[in-house]
């Protein structure tokens, strides 16, 4: 019998995969996905999208979606006191692993198996260490889509916000960047792809600069 758990969800590729790569493990199923929304802006943490966009995707998904809310700004002691209490509610239900999608970046694993612990909850990354430019090209080549929502401009011209993530794009990171964006160079949404019942209808909006950050709103049609 498999054992429910929990997905880290922003609504990006990486989660995406993460969720794809639960999904065809036997020994295991995702029965809630989990996103943080920041309170005053009603949109996902960092990725900039909007709540509403989160909901179809779980609807394009067949999943439940649970949105913890996080005060602007919060650091890790505000972040960890919502989601522990997330979590307390769902070790209630049987649920005590959650599925991230982190790629490579060590200490983010670590804080996370850190903090886990001490929550009586357990962390999985269904991607760890896989090859980031052989991931993204087999994202695209799965027939997933989806659109840059947030680039740093540190690193990226503030262009490349609002645009597809497909070949086109990777040919045009600079060899700096990631190609899966690993590093915080950008965020993702996916719209559509082999675990979605239907693509989710959206439209690009403006794009708004808010400090090195370039954020493409999306509209939900």
């Amino acid at each position: 019998m498999d054992v429910p758990i929990l997905h880290s969800w922003s609504g990006g590729k990486d989660s995406c995969l993460a969720l794809a790569e639960v999904r065809a493990d036997a020994s295991q199923s995702v029965a809630v996905l989990l996103t943080t929304v920041t309170e005053g802006y009603d949109r996902v943490s960092m990725h900039g999208v909007r709540r509403a966009l989160i909901h179809r995707q779980a609807d394009a998904l067949g999943l439940p979606v649970h949105i913890v809310t996080i005060p602007q700004h919060a650091g890790n002691r505000a972040y960890e006191s919502r989601m522990e209490a997330a979590f307390e509610r769902f070790r209630l239900e049987g649920m005590t692993t959650i599925a991230f999608g982190d790629l490579f970046l060590a200490d983010i694993r670590r804080y996370r198996e850190e903090w886990l612990a001490r929550t009586g909850m357990t962390p999985v990354f269904p991607l760890w260490h896989r090859d980031t430019r052989r991931l993204a090209r087999q994202f695209i080549d799965q027939g997933y889509k989806a659109i840059l929502t947030c680039v740093d401009t540190r690193v990226l011209d503030r262009e490349f916000a609002g645009r597809t993530f497909d070949h086109t794009l990777l040919a045009d990171l600079p060899p700096t960047v990631d190609p899966c964006g690993e590093n915080g160079e950008f965020h993702t949404f996916v719209f559509g792809g082999p675990i979605f019942h239907q693509d989710i209808p959206i439209t690009l909006g403006e794009v708004v600069q808010r400090d090195t950050w370039a954020f493409c709103d999306l509209l939900p049609d």
